[in-house]
């Protein structure tokens, strides 16, 4: 999206600030660049939002044009507390219960825009008397774009209260955050933003490319954010006519151990159970190419996997209880790796079925 701009704007961009993985292209000098964290912040992510503040104080007062470039993961790369009181291995401790507690998306952005001085449109905030344009990549579904990377510059458009996820969940959460909720909405003004590429777009292309292979495809929005094991008895149990069924979404997958991997990852294993006797093949992949905490982008299975456990002695049961999908599949050698791709628009699901 940096590059994007680069190339768009050139020499009108006075300065920009970005929070990141690593990427090897350079940027031009007007770029700021911060490594910020992801599933969890990281200091770099303080120092970007620090710096965010900066460049958001500088634009309010010469009445600037700010463009925000807004993804997936922005959530945890750039980030401040909205209390002194909040230090960073308190942040980190929240957002790791949040994130591994089986909690949808909505309901985990409720709760971190409550203690936050960046989310639900308290970046944006900092700049009243300047022009905003907000170009969104979006890993959450249409007409939800307040919830990518938790809204920085637009105001939530749900009612979800965070204290009900709290207790929902039994989230036990640092004092010094419990005692800094805020839940007063932002009020901004009706600054435009554009879409520019969301979950839908890469299950459109999925499919186009399934029917230039010659495949029967279909997409199904349906299945989408259930619980983990709901939505993967909902992909094996899809309409037998459709030989190549694309579903996307993100699935809600609790963390039950210490172990390394992702939704993606287990999604495969839970439907590897079922295919021993169907002519199926299942993939689950991240589009951002990393999976929960592992280094894979998802996994594939088939029939004869759990055929091959078996005979390296794996228990699939132990290593679902232990949520290390990623170890199981690596002893397969059946892991997707294509490393961080630079985009994230959710999760990418197939499962295609033998003539």
């Amino acid at each position: 999206m940096a590059h994007g701009l680069d190339d768009s704007i050139g020499d009108k961009l006075a300065r920009g600030v970005l929070s990141g993985p690593a990427f090897a292209d350079p940027l031009s000098p007007h770029w700021e660049i911060y490594a910020g964290g992801h599933p969890l912040p990281n200091e770099a992510s303080l120092e970007a939002a620090e710096a965010a503040f900066n460049l958001l104080d500088w634009a309010n007062d010469v009445s600037g044009v700010v463009i925000f470039l807004v993804s997936g993961g922005g959530s945890a790369m750039i980030e401040w507390p909205i209390s002194p009181a909040i230090s960073l291995a308190d942040l980190r401790r929240t957002n790791e219960l949040l994130v591994g507690c089986g909690a949808n998306i909505n309901e985990i952005n409720s709760v971190r825009r409550a203690f936050s001085a960046v989310k639900g449109g308290r970046l944006a905030q900092r700049t009243p008397a300047a022009r905003v344009v907000t170009l969104i990549v979006s890993d959450t579904n249409r007409g939800d774009e307040a919830s990518v990377a938790s809204g920085p510059t637009l105001s939530p458009n749900d009612a979800i209260d965070p204290l009900d996820v709290i207790q929902r969940y039994r989230l036990e959460l640092p004092n010094s955050v419990l005692q800094s909720l805020v839940f007063k909405s932002v009020s901004l003004p009706n600054w435009p933003y554009r879409v520019l590429l969301d979950n839908w777009t890469a299950l459109e292309a999925a499919q186009a490319k399934a029917v230039e292979l010659g495949f029967t495809s279909s997409i199904s929005h349906e299945i989408c954010e259930q619980p983990i094991q709901a939505g993967c008895e909902l992909l094996l149990a899809a309409n037998e006519h459709t030989k190549c069924l694309i579903s996307g979404g993100e699935f809600s997958c609790p963390v039950r151990g210490n172990g390394v991997g992702g939704r993606n990852l287990e999604t495969v294993l839970r439907c590897a159970i079922g295919l021993e006797d169907k002519q199926a093949v299942v993939l689950s992949a991240g589009t951002d190419g990393i999976d929960g905490n592992s280094p894979a982008a998802g996994a594939i299975a088939d029939p004869t996997t759990f055929g091959r456990a078996r005979n390296l002695g794996l228990d699939p049961a132990d290593y679902l209880a232990r949520s290390d999908s990623y170890n199981f599949f690596k002893r397969l050698d059946d892991l997707i790796l294509t490393g961080p791709t630079g985009t994230n628009v959710r999760d990418f699901r197939v499962l295609l079925r033998s003539p």
